[in-house]
């Protein structure tokens, strides 16, 4: 008869967690990513960059044109940037950026979250000892005092009949995956942010650079009008003239030296270190690292599937979808084993005899049957949330592809402004020198020199921060398009990204 009874228990149990689970199945959104991205170099862009001089120059810039932003390029996209320093201080961000380690925290939550739905797919056993005095009433018992000696074990097991446990646990996983692509959302923005912040850097050097190279001209043109003024060919505002505009790029240089200092500050805490720590690493002036058009030609729309905000988005509507069987659970019956077995005695001296012993085994089934409509109404909420989810997960594919065709624009224009500007500023340096040339020869007044040398200047610093936004604007190009995480993963230090 035991044996009976354990194997029609046991049939039982295959049968009831047989069942498959309600609620909707989960269906991945379909693709809804354009084809390819509008924004790209027109012909005129591309003529007014290469301008090749040659046949051979010419087949090379179309080659080039005609290469594309693979996931290769994206896996390690600041490489392409070739800055050593950029590379460490990359490195340093992810072993100390506390942003990430937050992420972090939060994905290590998230898993723990997961075990505990998991926990529901197996029995609760609990044991306990007890001991208690007890005196009956005399009205309504004997009125003696009785010692009570007890011990043993209670279990409880849910059978997954409907699919609430195994919903639950669809959904937990979801939620990991969606705290994963979290942490490589957090990734992608750290290390696209390290790049920019330090571009800027290098943008504020290159100006100061150019600002004291403009003051010592600007120096020497003053020394040649005192000199004239001396010998008496030229006038007192000649020299006021050179003078005003000799202060007026000496007041330019506090303002970039304090974009410089504020820029090696806010680098510092994306590093997770104190401001001040990297003033020795970004003392010497280095070249903003130089890029190539060809990434504004070919790029792939989808590419965009990589981008961890869209990716966390559909797995939060997965997480939401599986919340719907949870809920469409509570409408059916729940069915849980149940058993206790120990030891009961009023003497400790016969607590471990054999008519100490007791159990207690059985099933029992629960079944909502009034509840003036709230579980239905639980039905609802999860299903519009359903859909907020699926609105929120096409709202970042059309934030996606904004992005990169901003970034695109971006990037093409500004290449075009940059080159115009190197000739701008080419011709500047001639018009100063040949303005030189004709002042201190009389045949022409200071007028032209004061204006040869504000355009100089003025084409200078534009210049320089054309060029950190060509290279920014690569650099948010290949973040948008969710460039960087993946190698991290695999390749960062555990205690920075924790176990999957």
């Amino acid at each position: 008869m035991r044996w009976h009874l354990i194997f029609t228990f046991r049939l039982l149990v295959l049968f009831l967690t047989g069942c498959a689970a309600v609620g909707p199945d989960y269906v991945p959104p379909e693709k809804i990513t354009p084809e390819k991205f509008n924004a790209a170099l027109s012909e005129d862009q591309k003529a007014k960059l290469s301008l090749p001089e040659t046949e051979q120059e010419a087949d090379e810039a179309k080659t080039e044109f005609t290469k594309q932003v693979t996931p290769a390029m994206l896996a390690d996209w600041w490489n392409t940037l070739e800055d050593p320093l950029l590379t460490q201080l990359i490195e340093w961000a992810i072993r100390g950026n506390l942003d990430l380690q937050l992420a972090q925290s939060r994905l290590r939550e998230e898993r723990a979250s997961r075990g505990i739905a998991r926990s529901g797919l197996f029995p609760t056993i609990e044991g306990g000892a007890a001991f208690a005095r007890q005196k009956s009433s005399g009205q309504s018992g004997s009125g003696n005092e009785v010692n009570l000696y007890s011990s043993g074990f209670d279990a409880s097991w849910e059978i997954d009949l409907f699919g609430s446990i195994r919903r639950s646990i669809e959904s937990a996983q979801a939620s990991v995956e969606a705290r994963q692509e979290e942490l490589n959302d957090t990734l992608v923005t750290l290390v696209a942010e390290v790049a920019i912040n330090y571009i800027e850097i290098r943008a504020f050097q290159a100006r100061l650079e150019a600002a004291v190279n403009n003051l010592k001209s600007q120096d020497e043109t003053l020394q040649i009008v005192q000199n004239r003024l001396d010998a008496g060919l030229t006038s007192t505002l000649s020299l006021e003239q050179a003078k005003y505009n000799l202060e007026n790029t000496k007041s330019e240089i506090p303002i970039l030296q304090t974009g410089i200092e504020q820029g090696k500050n806010g680098l510092a805490v994306l590093l997770g270190e104190y401001p001040g720590s990297l003033a020795e690493a970004l003392e010497q002036y280095q070249k903003i690292p130089t890029v190539s058009i060809e990434v504004a030609v070919g790029v792939p729309a989808d590419l965009l599937r990589r981008r961890p905000d869209v990716r966390r988005a559909e797995r939060e509507l997965a997480a939401q979808t599986a919340q719907i069987g949870v809920a469409t659970a509570d409408l059916y019956p729940r069915l849980f084993l149940f058993g206790s077995v120990g030891l009961e005695s009023i003497s400790a001296a016969s607590f471990f005899t054999g008519p100490a012993a007791a159990f207690q085994l059985g099933p029992q089934i629960t079944w909502p049957v009034f509840n003036a409509g709230r579980i239905r109404q639980n039905i609802n909420v999860q299903s519009e949330q359903q859909n907020q989810a699926l609105i929120q997960y096409e709202a970042s594919v059309l934030t996606a592809v904004k992005d990169v065709e901003n970034a695109l624009i971006d990037f093409a224009n500004e290449q075009v402004r940059r080159q115009a500007l190197i000739k701008s500023t080419q011709s500047a340096k001639s018009a100063v020198s040949l303005s030189r040339e004709l002042y201190t020869a009389g045949l022409t007044d200071f007028i032209g020199v004061l204006d040869a040398e504000r355009a100089l200047f003025s084409f200078q610093d534009q210049l320089a921060v054309s060029e950190g936004k060509v290279t920014s604007n690569l650099i948010r190009l290949y973040k948008s398009l969710g460039g960087g995480w993946k190698p991290l993963m695999q390749d960062a230090p555990q205690a920075v990204l924790g176990q999957q």
